[in-house]
């Protein structure tokens, strides 16, 4: 008589999840995720949207309560109101803001690359104190020399005139920092020795190797520099006591003087002086979003 055992039956092998399905869980944003970036779209939005509300109503609108939250049909009369304010020169601010930021902007990409090069790239005595000296500019605030400052340009005779708002913005310390970090990293020494070798000049060098290589982070820096420029109010409003040539930021200060302010006046006002910055951002947001992503690979 034969005996026979029973087996356990036998289990499938568990599938263990692979690397590539454990990455795609990671990466996978939750509901919470959604809701927080959703609230900070909001957030950050609204202020745009309620502006443009209080530009397209009355003043009575604007004053109401509780307040309106849709748009009116009174943003073109409101705008006609603002350029046709004799007071605030927003048009003669607009062409002055315009002027003095993208001089600016134009010098500090140009010589902010230049010495970021030189600083990353080139061996000179006395590179590692004179970054140190760069880098403690940065430290003091410019309230601190206001009144030197002034002073000097009461000297050159240069009190109400826009070379006073913009001389002395053309090269900042935060841009050759800025540049010089990025040139350490985006620019192969290797690069640098074969033009060498190829008989480049160090202009030449900067300007056919390096430049095209900063692209990226001059986008960056170019954009940041529009913006401070342009919403500059304390060092205009020191120097620039003729109502007659503002910048933006003064003949927007040109509409709140009223004992009774206009606020549909004023967030016209703001909406012209906004629409430059939204421009800047579409034209060059493509290029800061892969300056990003660059250095963020190269980190």
């Amino acid at each position: 008589m034969t005996t026979t055992t029973l087996r356990p039956p036998v289990r499938p092998a568990e599938r263990r999840p692979s690397r590539g399905h454990k990455a795609a869980q990671l990466w996978k944003a939750s509901p919470l995720t959604w809701v927080g970036l959703v609230l900070g779209v909001i957030l950050s939005l609204f202020p745009f949207y309620w502006m443009i509300v209080i530009a397209s109503r009355t003043n009575d609108a604007a004053n109401s309560w509780p307040p309106p939250f849709l748009p009116g049909g009174k943003l073109g009369e409101n705008i006609e109101r603002v350029l046709a304010n004799g007071d605030a020169n927003v048009l003669k601010g607009l062409m002055n803001s315009f002027l003095v930021s993208g001089t600016i902007t134009v010098a500090t990409v140009f010589f902010g690359s230049l010495a970021g090069f030189a600083f990353a790239k080139l061996k000179f005595k006395g590179k590692n104190a004179l970054l140190l000296v760069i880098l403690a500019s940065m430290m003091v605030p410019i309230q601190l020399g206001v009144l030197p400052l002034y002073i000097l340009m009461a000297k050159l005779e240069w009190l109400n005139t826009m070379p006073s708002v913009t001389v002395p913005f053309l090269i900042g310390g935060f841009g050759i920092f800025m540049m010089r970090q990025y040139a350490e990293q985006a620019v192969p020494n290797e690069l640098i020795e074969a033009a060498r070798v190829d008989g480049c000049s160090t202009w030449r060098i900067y300007w056919h190797v390096v430049a095209p290589a900063l692209r990226p982070a001059a986008a960056v820096l170019g954009l940041l520099t529009f913006m401070e420029q342009w919403n500059q109010f304390f060092w205009p409003f020191v120097v620039l006591a003729d109502p007659s040539n503002p910048t933006v930021q003064i003949s927007l200060r040109s509409l709140n003087t009223a004992y009774f302010a206009d606020n549909s006046q004023i967030f016209a006002g703001t909406l012209i002086a906004t629409l430059p910055l939204f421009v800047m951002f579409i034209l060059f947001g493509r290029q800061i979003i892969g300056g990003i992503m660059e250095g963020a690979v190269k980190s």
